[in-house]
């Protein structure tokens, strides 16, 4: 018996103590800290084959060739404008909703319109999501080298954590 009690009360001490530092760390996150002073946005950076989610704003000043090339150089610059809004591993199955919007730009290569080509059944705000995911990467660079209408297609993966990855990043 006296064998459980000492078992019993040393754990009846880790417990106290677990939540004890639990406590602790939960006030202690609730301090108030001052303002910190916003950083400085990166410099651009030539794109590479694999873009990472924190990386810098891609570069999109180089000629492209194909529409191809352009929504894949665009894609890579959507990952990187919204780091904290998508994902780069293989798509969840089921996915969460497949929007598509077409991205009409102009000869600069900044949103002259975008268009909703599919809305999904489920998690509708995606749309609005996908929108905003990509005015915040725009401009997407100078395309008078390609053929008109200056306008390409881009379908939004999401997963249940409503980040999204660009399909062409799959192919």
């Amino acid at each position: 018996m006296r064998f459980a009690e000492t078992v019993l009360g040393r754990a009846v001490m880790v417990v106290s103590a677990a939540v004890a530092a639990g406590v602790t760390a939960l006030v202690s996150g609730c301090a108030s800290r001052a303002p910190q002073a916003p950083a400085k946005p990166a410099a651009p950076v030539a794109p590479s084959a694999k873009v990472e989610p924190q990386a810098a704003m891609p570069n999109l000043q180089g000629p492209v060739k194909t529409w191809d090339e352009y929504r894949l150089r665009a894609a890579k610059r959507m990952v990187a404008a919204n780091p904290d809004k998508t994902y780069l591993s293989d798509p969840p199955d089921p996915l969460l909703a497949i929007p598509v919007l077409d991205i009409t730009v102009r000869a600069d290569g900044s949103i002259d319109r975008i268009e909703v080509v599919r809305v999904p059944t489920q998690a509708k705000d995606t749309v609005e999501l996908a929108k905003e995911a990509v005015r915040r990467a725009a401009p997407f660079g100078d395309v008078g080298r390609l053929p008109k209408p200056w306008k390409f297609r881009e379908t939004f993966l999401y997963d249940d954590a409503r980040r999204f990855k660009p399909m062409i990043l799959d192919q």
